[in-house]
């Protein structure tokens, strides 16, 4: 199973991204789907998260407000759009795709390889 993302870049403080990660197989579209980030010198943290029945969503505080996170089981595809972007969001983002949905990244079973978000004051 791979998930890859796309749609990081370099972009200026209040700005947006969507970020986009899609799963290669069907095996694993009713799993929990996750956003996290890792800035340099950081741990890995927590930022979204959602469910496949309900679609409930879940969201770290410090973005709560200006990210969505969204899916598209046709696609076999979770959405991040990223609004009212700061520079303290600049990280690496990686999605995630585990059978229960948690703000522990070891609850995941597989990750994408990151795409890096940048965002300039």
């Amino acid at each position: 199973v791979q998930l890859v993302e796309s749609g990081g870049g370099l972009v200026q403080a209040g700005g947006s991204l969507r970020l986009s990660c899609a799963a290669s197989e069907r095996t694993i579209s009713s799993y929990a789907k996750a956003w996290f980030r890792q800035a340099p010198g950081k741990e890995r943290e927590f930022v979204a998260a959602i469910i496949r029945s309900d679609l409930s969503t879940y969201y770290a505080d410090s973005v709560k407000g200006r990210f969505t996170i969204s899916r598209d089981n046709a696609k076999n595809t979770v959405y991040l759009q990223m609004n009212s972007l700061k520079p303290e969001d600049t990280a690496v983002y990686y999605c995630a795709a585990g059978p229960v949905s948690s703000l522990l990244a070891a609850s995941y079973d597989y990750w994408g390889q990151g795409t890096q978000v940048t965002v300039s004051s």
